[in-house]
């Protein structure tokens, strides 16, 4: 009886259960791991700008999304408010545990696409996984276009054929 009581005390100083009883309290069992108190719920939208910041990051990938997708992204950013296109060509599926990527790139021109998509994967993976603590399952690219060193100009010209001056 004296071992028991001996027991329970050290428990008690050492903030130890005993015998599966909760503690009393607001706030709950005080023993179990920070990381199992509570739930951390991470929304897509963040999980799709971390996976388009980390895809950015790869020097042979000029930009995100299809065609039209820039083009709507291109006149989104020039109206007030309407934001800064970081998750343009990128589409995410989040679960509890775990996220799905989908990107639509474009590539420069002379780049190894095989390698820049292997290198905009492991980037991506590793970022998401960092930040978010979800498991990444697959990070799926499709590569829409390829960006040729003269096309900026060529854009910007086909830009001002199509205004009216009134």
């Amino acid at each position: 009886m004296t071992e028991t009581t001996q027991r329970r005390n050290t428990a008690t100083g050492t903030g130890k259960q005993d015998g599966g009883t909760t503690p009393q309290g607001r706030r709950g069992d005080s023993t179990a791991p920070p990381e199992a108190r509570g739930s951390t719920a991470v929304a897509d939208v963040v999980v799709a700008k971390i996976a388009g910041m980390a895809a950015r990051e790869i020097p042979e990938i000029h930009n995100l999304g299809g065609g039209m997708t820039r083009a709507f992204g291109a006149v989104r950013q020039r109206v007030p408010g309407g934001g800064s296109g970081v998750t343009q060509g990128v589409k995410v599926e989040v679960g509890e545990r775990q996220a799905a990527v989908d990107l639509d790139v474009v590539v420069e021109y002379g780049a190894a696409i095989a390698d820049t998509a292997a290198d905009v994967r492991t980037n991506v993976i590793n970022a998401v996984e960092r930040m978010t603590g979800l498991e990444v399952v697959e990070v799926n690219i499709a590569v829409d276009d390829v960006h040729l060193p003269d096309e900026e100009e060529e854009e910007g010209e086909s830009g001002q054929e199509g205004r009216r001056v009134a």
